[in-house]
């Protein structure tokens, strides 16, 4: 079973589906771990770091978006450790996910820039051709 699963969440909708399908099968096996990764891209990075004014809230409106799942992975029990980092979307997370040793990787069919999915292909596509274990793509 899945022991220790990797949770790709950008704050979407179907990130939060996403992160609500990775509590419920990491609840059924003891001892499964869930590394919650948010990876915040460049282009979002500089645009933020303009307004916000500082690294600390930089961090927690990341940490903010990302809550609902955190709130689920609690009312489940789930251990989970919370990542964010830095960079583009998909080589970020298929990199991480094939340098762990997980047992499956998460993600929402869409996230939150539709725009950059029609020009550059969606990020859950390249994460499920790039990684070297399972995937769920939760819609």
């Amino acid at each position: 079973m899945y022991k220790s699963i990797l949770l790709a969440a950008d704050g979407s909708e179907n990130s939060t589906r996403a992160g609500n399908q990775a509590a419920q099968l990491a609840s059924l096996v003891k001892g499964a771990e869930v590394t919650l990764v948010y990876v915040s891209d460049f282009k979002e990075d500089s645009h933020e770091e303009l307004h916000d004014g500082g690294a600390i809230e930089f961090e927690l409106s990341r940490k903010k978006k990302i809550q609902p799942i955190r709130e689920a992975l609690e009312r489940e029990k789930i251990f989970y450790k919370t990542k964010i980092l830095h960079g583009r979307p998909a080589p970020t997370i298929i990199e991480l996910a094939n340098e762990g040793n997980f047992d499956l990787v998460v993600i929402g069919s869409r996230g939150l820039n539709a725009l950059s999915e029609i020009m550059l292909g969606s990020v859950s596509h390249k994460v499920v051709n790039g990684v070297n274990c399972p995937v769920l793509v939760v819609k």
